[in-house]
C-alpha cells in the first residue's frame, strides 16, 4: 500500500491506496481459514471494497465496465463453467425433495465468488505469490499446532490431530493444497526469481518439514494418495529420471515408516477395511440415488437424509453425512449435468495451467512456480476428493478455488499487479 510521505498524496497514491485494500482483503480470507468466520467476514469485506477499487482509480461505473470485460478475457471458459455449476445448483433446489431443506446449500455461492474476486484482485504473478507465500505461512504454523497435539493426547485413528480446525479432514485437506503450492516454489522458485522473496529458502524447507510431517500424523489416507499423485506428476515435469528411484522411496518407506502408518498406509488396498467396505456400500447407494434423478439429483443437503432409504447392507454404518466422494455426491444431489460442470471447470483449470506452463517453457518459466503450483494443487485435491468429499468442506473449498483461478491470475496485470 503506498502512502505519501508529505501531507498531500502524490498523485495516484490514494488510488493504489484504494485499489490494494480489496486484495489484502481477499488475501487474509484465505489467510485465515483455520478460523471460518473470521474468512467468512474478510470474503464479505472483500466484495463490498471491490466497487472502491475502482473509483479509486477514477471510472466508477466505467471503470466497472472495463473491469467486466477485463474478467471474462482473463477467465471466460473458467467463468463460464463456474456460472453453469451455480445455475444447477438454483435448479437442484429448485427440484429438491424437500426444497428448503436444500436452500442451505445455498451459502455454497458465497464461496464461489472467489474465482472471479481472484480474477479481479490478484492480478499477476506479484501478487499471487504474496497470496500463496501467505499461505504456507498458514499452513506451517497450523501443522506446527497439529503436531504439538500429539503431546496432549492425540496420535490415533480415534484422536486424530486437527489442529485449530474442526475435524482432521479439513486439517489435511487445507494442508495438501499449501503443500503442493510450496512444492512447486521449492521445484521451480529459483529459476523464477524467488531467490530473494519474503522468508527464504530455509523458511520454505522447514514449512514443507512440517506440513508433510502433519499430513502423515493426521492418518488421513485420501490427502496421503492425492499427495502421492502430485509428487509423481512433479517428477514426471520437472525430473523424469527420477521415476527410477521411486521404487527405492517405497522400499525405504516400508522399512523406516512407524508401524501405525505402515498399517494405515496398507489399508488403503484393503477390501476387508471396515471403512473402505463402507465406502463401497456409499458407492451402490449413491449409484441408485443417480439412477432415480439423473438430471436434478435428489437435492443438496439431501444425501444423509435419505441415506437410510439407498442403504446397501454390506454398508458399515446406518448413516453417514456424505459420501466420502466429492464426484458422487455432487451426481447424487445434484445430477449428472452438474457433476459435467465441476469436471469442466476442473479441466479448463488444469488445461490452462498446463497450456501456460508448456509455453512459457516449463519449471524455466518466468511463473512456472504458480502455473505448477495450480497444477499439482488441483490435480492432488481432485485425487483426494475421489476418497473424501473435500468440495464439500468450506475451508478446503475456498483454497481449492484459488487454486482453481491461479493459473489464469499468475498472468493478468503485468507491470501494474493488483497488490500493492
Amino acid at each position: 500500500m503506498t502512502l505519501a510521505a508529505a501531507p498531500g498524496p502524490a498523485p495516484g497514491g490514494t488510488r493504489r491506496s484504494r485499489r490494494g485494500v480489496p486484495f489484502w482483503l481477499f488475501a487474509a480470507h484465505l489467510w485465515t481459514v483455520f478460523g471460518l468466520a473470521l474468512s467468512n467476514v474478510l470474503l464479505g469485506l472483500s466484495v463490498l471494497a471491490l466497487p472502491f477499487s475502482w473509483i479509486g482509480r477514477g471510472g466508477g461505473a466505467r471503470e466497472a465496465v472495463r473491469e467486466s470485460i477485463r474478467l471474462g478475457r482473463r477467465g471466460g471458459p473458467l467463468l463460464g463453467a463456474l456460472a453453469v455449476y451455480a445455475a444447477l445448483l438454483l435448479v437442484s433446489i429448485a427440484a429438491s425433495l424437500d426444497p428448503g431443506h436444500s436452500a442451505r446449500a445455498l451459502s455454497e455461492l458465497f464461496n464461489l465468488a472467489v474465482v472471479p474476486l481472484a480474477l479481479l484482485l490478484v492480478r499477476g504473478a506479484r501478487g499471487a505469490r504474496r497470496v500463496v507465500d501467505g499461505l504456507v505461512v498458514v499452513a506451517g504454523l497450523s501443522a506446527l499446532f497439529g503436531l504439538g497435539q500429539f503431546l496432549v493426547g492425540y496420535g490415533d485413528l480415534s484422536h486424530r490431530i486437527r489442529a485449530s480446525f474442526s475435524h482432521y479432514m479439513t486439517f489435511s485437506g487445507v494442508l495438501l493444497v499449501a503443500d503442493c503450492l510450496l512444492l512447486a516454489q521449492l521445484a521451480c522458485g529459483r529459476a523464477t526469481g524467488l531467490r530473494g522473496s519474503a522468508w527464504g529458502w530455509a523458511g520454505r524447507w522447514g514449512a514443507l518439514l512440517a506440513i508433510n510431517a502433519a499430513l502423515v500424523g493426521s492418518y488421513t489416507r485420501s490427502a496421503w494418495v492425492g499427495l502421492a499423485v502430485a509428487l509423481v506428476l512433479l517428477i514426471l515435469v520437472r525430473a523424469p529420471k527420477w521415476l527410477l528411484a521411486l521404487p527405492v522411496a517405497a522400499l525405504l518407506f516400508a522399512l523406516l515408516a512407524p508401524a501405525p502408518v505402515l498399517d494405515r498406509a496398507l489399508s488403503i488396498a484393503d477390501l476387508n477395511d471396515p471403512s473402505n467396505r463402507d465406502r463401497l456400500a456409499m458407492v451402490r447407494s449413491g449409484a441408485a440415488m443417480i439412477a432415480d434423478r439423473p438430471l436434478v439429483g435428489v437435492g443438496p443437503e439431501m444425501v444423509d437424509v435419505l441415506y437410510p432409504r439407498y442403504r446397501v447392507e454390506s454398508a458399515v454404518r446406518d448413516e453417514v453425512p456424505h459420501l466420502h466422494d466429492s464426484f458422487l455426491q455432487i451426481a447424487a444431489e445434484r445430477g449428472l449435468p452438474a457433476l459435467a460442470a465441476f469436471l469442466a471447470i476442473l479441466g479448463i483449470s488444469l488445461a490452462g495451467a498446463w497450456r501456460r506452463l508448456r509455453r512459457e517453457g516449463g519449471c524455466d518459466g518466468p511463473r512456472a512456480d504458480l502455473h505448477l503450483g495450480a497444477l499439482l494443487a488441483v490435480v492432488a485435491f481432485s485425487v483426494a476428493g475421489l476418497f473424501e468429499h473435500n468440495w464439500g468442506d468450506t475451508e478446503v473449498q475456498r483454497l481449492a478455488l484459488f487454486a482453481l483461478a491461479l493459473p489464469f491470475v499468475a498472468g493478468n496485470g503485468e507491470g501494474r499487479d493488483g497488490a500493492p
